[in-house]
């Protein structure tokens, strides 16, 4: 299953620590961010909670960079 979610952060740098953590989450099959169009989009590994899931990722991504957002 893929998603795309609005995000909001500063600058492309942060925006790849974003795309770098929510990589490395579990259930998280790929991830690409465009800070141009500040979306994230996510493909789920099969067999986890789309919703769960993001919630670790926000955790991993706020991490990271502190001031960033994704809307669930």
């Amino acid at each position: 299953m893929k998603k795309t979610y609005k995000i909001d952060v500063d600058c492309a740098n942060c925006a790849n620590k974003m795309e770098d953590a929510a990589r490395r989450t579990e259930g998280v099959q790929s991830c690409t961010v465009n800070f141009m169009t500040l979306k994230m989009n996510v493909e789920f590994a099969e067999g986890h909670d789309p919703r769960a899931v993001m919630e670790q990722v926000r955790k991993n991504c706020k991490r990271v960079e502190d001031d960033c957002e994704i809307y669930l």
